[in-house]
């Protein structure tokens, strides 16, 4: 992957990443999105349905088709949060419970499979470089930088 971009190579991993998962969530009925859903909502006390979007990094109208396929599956049910009348919760059935506890088992087994295949060091700086990324994005320093700044940094 020698002179690509990192959006380049990120993205085209992520799209492998996506592609995999949804193949292996076929086989159960579900996709990718159900699954990474399952795994967003506390198994115990149910996770507001305006926390879920914004934890998973999904808009609404899309969390809201998600969450809707879901219901009509059996795998979660709303309730009015009894903190806030205007908002609703979102829990687990048993049945969601279960298919959670295939997603988790499946996301392990990738991470498990991809460790195999790296050392420890490689892994920490994957980590690191992911994390210095994220950080970037977040603290806007991306395309805040001055000219001379991006000079500079080049120079170094």
């Amino acid at each position: 992957m020698k002179n690509k971009s990192i959006d380049y190579i990120l993205r085209g991993t992520w799209q492998a990443i996506s592609r995999m998962y949804n193949e292996e969530a076929t086989k159960y009925g579900a996709t990718m999105a159900t699954g990474f859903t399952l795994l967003n909502i506390d198994k115990e006390n149910g996770t507001p349905s305006t926390a879920l979007g914004p934890k998973m990094g999904i808009e609404a109208t899309s969390l809201t088709r998600t969450l809707k396929s879901m219901e009509e599956k059996g795998l979660i049910i709303k309730k009015k949060n009894p903190d806030d009348g205007r908002g609703v919760l979102i829990y687990l059935t048993d049945y969601g419970k279960e298919k959670r506890a295939l997603s988790k088992s499946t996301v392990i087994q990738f991470n498990e499979s991809i460790k195999k295949h790296i050392s420890d060091e490689k892994w920490q700086n994957f980590i690191e470089v992911a994390e210095t990324i994220n950080r970037l994005i977040q603290e806007k320093e991306i395309f805040n930088q001055s000219e001379n700044e991006i000079a500079k940094s080049k120079k170094d």
